[in-house]
């Protein structure tokens, strides 16, 4: 019986009696088909009922759009001869400029005028049905508000960004989304929350590029319906707590105490190799230590502003000692001849 009044609507030409048929039609139920398998029920809609209950919409709209259509039509040769009666002093209304960096999107009776945006230059618009709105194209500069983020091994660190946008579509800017600009924002902040939660605080301190680069593809790619083009995310600052900057600086001071200390065992090391090799070298040679002797007598006389007394050594004494005993025994000898 459904199908049989469709049917009927569709043959009819009454305006009224279509719409009668269409409202039974749209508050009876679907009819369904159940299958059982067991307990299981499955319940399965009738696609050609579907499909005339989609035609009967889209004749219903149709319908609608032509009236619309039409009576758009009359008010535009109205406003057309407004202008004219009018004429020139409407022509400072219906005349605007738009800039080199701006695009305007033109509607007409509340529908988005073919052609798309309009500029840069002069345009047109016919006073009373045509309002537009003017979009900049300068790609503009977002500073995102420090974000405090949980990072996943359970770090709470703040981290600001920078997001360069600009409006690649300015159509579907206006039509497609309230705030363009706006939405963007709200969406930078979450994005940056959002991957900063899934790494970890060393690569978060160190892969600033690759997350930079992960954040604007993300973003370029949800903006896109809207008619926004990110070009460019930046990573400003990763703040830290303060214990744990303390901490962390305390584990670096540690790490170069220990560098030091492994550098000042190497330098004695190599240094008691070298005090042993020369020890052997005087051991073997004693003019050596005299010339070691010599060399610091030389290093001590540099310093003039200072006396040094140092000891006369035994060894340059000996010569001198000998001569004296031999003189001595010489001089016991003449005395016994005697």
């Amino acid at each position: 019986m459904m199908r049989d009044d469709l049917e009927l609507w569709s043959s009819e030409g009454s305006v009224d009696t279509q719409r009668t048929h269409l409202s039974v039609a749209m508050e009876t139920p679907l009819p369904i088909s159940s299958m059982s398998n067991g307990n299981s029920i499955a319940l399965q809609r009738d696609d050609e009922y579907r499909e005339r209950m989609l035609r009967i919409r889209r004749l219903t709209e149709a319908d609608t759009s032509d009236k619309a259509s039409t009576f758009g039509k009359v008010l535009q040769y109205l406003s057309i001869v407004l202008v004219i009666l009018t004429a020139p002093f409407s022509l400072f209304i219906c005349f605007k400029v738009v800039q080199e960096y701006e695009r305007a999107v033109i509607f007409r009776l509340g529908r988005l005028l073919q052609g798309g945006a309009k500029g840069p230059g002069i345009f047109f618009i016919l006073p009373c049905i045509d309002t537009y709105a003017r979009v900049d194209l300068r790609t503009r500069t977002y500073d995102v508000p420090p974000q405090e983020v949980l990072t996943k091994d359970s770090v709470t660190v703040s981290v600001d960004a920078v997001v360069y946008y600009r409006v690649s579509n300015a159509t579907v800017s206006v039509a497609n989304v309230e705030n363009a600009h706006h939405s963007t924002r709200l969406l930078a902040q979450t994005t940056l929350r959002n991957t900063m939660g899934t790494r970890h605080l060393h690569e978060i301190l160190s892969e600033r590029m690759t997350i930079s680069e992960s954040m604007q593809v993300q973003l370029d790619e949800a903006t896109d319906a809207w008619g926004i083009k990110v070009e460019r995310v930046e990573i400003k600052d990763v703040r830290l707590p303060v214990q744990l900057q303390r901490a962390m600086a305390a584990e670096a001071e540690a790490a170069r105490e220990a560098r030091a200390k492994v550098i000042a065992a190497e330098g004695e090391q190599k240094a008691s190799h070298a005090l042993r090799e020369a020890s052997e070298v005087i051991g073997n040679s004693p003019a050596a230590l005299q010339l070691r002797y010599l060399q610091t007598l030389n290093t001590i006389s540099a310093e003039k502003n200072s006396t040094i007394v140092f000891p006369l050594p035994i060894d340059m004494m000996t010569y001198f000692m000998k001569n004296s005993e031999a003189k001595a025994l010489a001089a016991m000898a003449d005395v016994i001849n005697k």
